[in-house]
């Protein structure tokens, strides 16, 4: 299938992971991709591994100057968007107790503000019919010790993808949600554990996922081109969980 052929499509966080199978699911569907990240070997050793037509912007999901930056250089290059996956985040956690002001702020930083002003930032180069879809977790609807701020965080998303939905149709713009499961990417190795804590902590996970395994990020990317495609015209400010029915049944 070429669904996305002559098409431009935005993946925030397109370095590695989720945001890197999803670039990759996109340019072989045809589509010219612009990821983001903020390490230039990571984005160069990505481009690589996406294609010819890729094209990689640095730019921090926090900083609000990026955002603006990265809108004026899609602008500059007379590139207009037709599919955004706002996938840049981080996963901390931490108990009530040892919540900071610092460990707040970072969280809904990274994963709600600056989705937030990343989608004001280029909504003016949105052609009519475009799909943005925001990365949330199944965190924000289960009551997961220590994942209080993360999963708040999650939920604002959730929440966005409704009012955006909203504020963004009379220019043709739609907005869902995928809020995944647990997924073997290299988030998992940065959460600051040793490897036997690490696997201790997978395999205990892996015990909760009816499936019995944790999902792959490109398992993730056939949904969100799914929801970016002509196809799901008719889902708006709709959430798809992708979990292995980890909090369905």
């Amino acid at each position: 299938m070429q669904r996305f052929e002559g098409k431009t499509v935005l993946v925030t966080g397109g370095s590695s992971g989720i945001g890197l199978a999803t670039a990759q699911a996109f340019a072989k569907e045809g589509a010219q991709v612009v990821i983001t990240g903020r390490d230039d070997a990571t984005l160069a050793t990505a481009v690589a591994a996406i294609g010819s037509k890729a094209i990689a912007i640095r730019a921090d999901s926090q900083s609000l100057a990026d955002a603006k930056a990265l809108g004026q250089s899609l602008a500059s290059r007379n590139l207009r968007l037709d599919a955004v996956f706002i996938n840049a985040g981080i996963a901390k956690f931490a108990g009530l107790a040892d919540v900071t002001e610092d460990f707040f702020d970072a969280a809904f930083g990274i994963n709600v503000k600056g989705p937030f002003f990343q989608i004001q930032a280029i909504a003016p180069l949105l052609n009519r019919g475009a799909a943005i879809v925001l990365n949330g977790s199944i965190n924000a609807h289960i009551g997961m010790p220590n994942t209080t701020i993360y999963a708040a965080s999650k939920a604002a998303l959730v929440s966005l993808a409704k009012t955006l939905s909203a504020e963004l149709l009379p220019q043709g713009v739609r907005v869902n949600v995928v809020s995944p499961g647990p997924v073997a990417t290299p988030l998992y190795g940065k959460l600051g554990m040793d490897s036997d804590t690490l696997n201790s902590v997978a395999e205990h996970i892996r015990s909760q996922i009816p499936l019995g395994r944790f999902g792959t990020p490109e398992e993730l990317a056939s949904t969100v081109l799914h929801l970016s495609a002509p196809e799901s015209a008719f889902i708006v400010g709709t959430e798809i969980i992708i979990d292995g029915g980890m909090s369905q049944l």
